[in-house]
């Protein structure tokens, strides 16, 4: 990619945060919002087995559904009390700000130049890297060996550039071919018409799973970058923005005390002074919140905690397969770890 295109790359994504910084300040109060409407509005991404995608019967469901199921608990104690609004990157930076949404529960990275630009990211959720799928009949078995590529990615997002500085730095030549979805990028892929395409590693392992003839595909072993990835709120709603933050961080609070979805009733007459705070029983940290003090044993109660989260949507028994990694508890390796609530 010549050095315009790549500036081009860095203006689409500025251009969509400022649009979002001048849009935000129009709105009303969001928790007020929410509250007066009786249903929380979550931006989830198309389709990605795991993290949101229909099932059989037509309902959505995974990761990043239960984060939003999570909020509408907390704030309206009621985890059905949702509306979910399949999005990609462009209407979601572009709907947030309007009301069209009042979270983003998306996989979208957190980046400075979005930071500073009018989206606000409350906590990372999912800790993840980029790398490439190719065929398992092609002759690429690392990154060095894509040389020469096609390599198939959505327009204006973080792989975009991802690759540009990448194949620069190791001074590989490659041909991008972009799209205005991830969807239809990894369309384009399957159906041979680039040679690889890149994304978030649990991404691709999400596309992958859903594909009747996954074994036709591989991921390429390297990392080649960090993306932290996590809810998004408009820029300009604090108190929006906390709910969110700490709704997110009472499911790592939780596992890292031991409180699940099968034992939280049991776990409210416990002794301990840090599961008493969490789930309500003493302390007004949910009053602050604008929630009831209840409101982590409320999300809790209705998604269980990070581990549960993890283990039914993306673990080792899933189609997914993913290792904890990187998003293990600190305790256990990771660098997953509570706010402490106090």
């Amino acid at each position: 990619m010549s050095i315009p295109s790549v500036l081009s790359t860095r203006n689409t994504v500025l251009a969509l945060a400022a649009f979002t910084a001048l849009a935000g300040a129009a709105r009303a109060d969001v928790l007020d919002d929410v509250k007066a409407h009786g249903v929380v509005k979550c931006g989830v991404t198309q389709a990605a087995p795991g993290f949101s995608a229909e099932d059989n019967t037509g309902t959505r469901k995974g990761f990043d559904i239960d984060l939003c199921k999570a909020i509408a608990a907390s704030t309206l104690g009621d985890e059905t009390k949702i509306q979910l609004v399949p999005m990609d990157l462009k209407t979601a930076f572009a709907g947030l700000p309007t009301g069209a949404v009042d979270v983003l529960t998306h996989r979208f990275t957190w980046t400075q130049s979005r930071d500073v630009s009018g989206l606000k990211f409350p906590k990372v959720m999912f800790f993840d890297g980029q790398g490439f799928a190719v065929t398992t009949k092609s002759k690429a078995n690392k990154v060095a060996d894509l040389n020469n590529a096609t390599i198939c990615t959505a327009q204006g997002s973080t792989s975009e550039l991802i690759v540009a500085d990448y194949f620069r730095a190791h001074k590989l030549k490659y041909k991008i071919v972009t799209f205005a979805s991830q969807e239809q990028a990894w369309d384009a892929f399957v159906s041979k018409r680039c040679d690889a395409a890149i994304n978030d590693r649990s991404g691709l392992a999400a596309r992958l799973a859903a594909l009747p003839n996954r074994d036709e595909f591989k991921v390429l072993t390297e990392t080649v970058s960090n993306e932290p990835i996590g809810p998004i709120v408009a820029q300009g709603q604090p108190r929006w923005e906390a709910v969110v933050r700490f709704t997110l961080n009472a499911l790592v609070a939780a596992e890292e005390l031991g409180v699940t979805q099968a034992n939280v009733d049991e776990q409210r007459s416990s002794p301990s002074p840090d599961v008493q705070r969490l789930l309500g029983v003493t302390g007004d940290f949910g009053t602050k919140l604008g929630l009831g003090n209840d409101w982590a044993y409320k999300a809790i109660k209705a998604v269980g905690n990070y581990g549960d989260v993890w283990d039914r949507n993306v673990g080792p028994k899933t189609p997914l397969r993913l290792e904890r990694g990187r998003n293990a508890l600190i305790a256990h390796g990771g660098l997953m770890m509570s706010i402490p609530v106090r």
